[in-house]
């Protein structure tokens, strides 16, 4: 992997996601945002009851493509797991409202946040 893709995965910042549609297999893409906590990658949303398609495709398939747009653009392989343990995912909410997301309620992202951790493996440049 590319020194430069291997920095900027080091950076929380707004990225794509491409991953496999449960349903159909076809390629689902959205804009999100990564938080990179101690060297891990996180991947969240806002609170909604509702179980985003990305968190059902992922349950499916966890295999996605994370697409870096800058200081470099990369298309990097990488596996999620879904954080589901609640202990785990009060430690990282509580770093999201801290340093990201000031506004956000914890207890609200705890039961109805998405939350995955990602893995990348190697980088694909454009």
């Amino acid at each position: 992997m590319d020194e430069q893709v291997r920095q900027a995965l080091r950076m929380s910042q707004v990225i794509d996601i491409t991953t496999t549609g449960r349903r159909t297999g076809l390629p689902r893409r959205i804009e999100i945002v990564d938080h990179v906590i101690d060297g891990r990658i996180f991947i969240s949303g806002t609170p909604r009851p509702r179980t985003r398609a990305w968190i059902h495709n992922l349950a499916a398939d966890p295999h996605l493509t994370i697409h870096l747009k800058t200081p470099v653009a990369a298309d990097v392989p990488a596996t999620a797991r879904i954080v589901t343990d609640e202990t785990e995912r009060r430690r990282v909410f509580d770093w999201i409202t801290t340093h990201a997301w000031r506004t956000m309620d914890v207890e609200d992202m705890v039961t109805m946040s998405p939350l995955i951790e990602v893995s990348p493996s190697e980088a694909v440049d454009r």
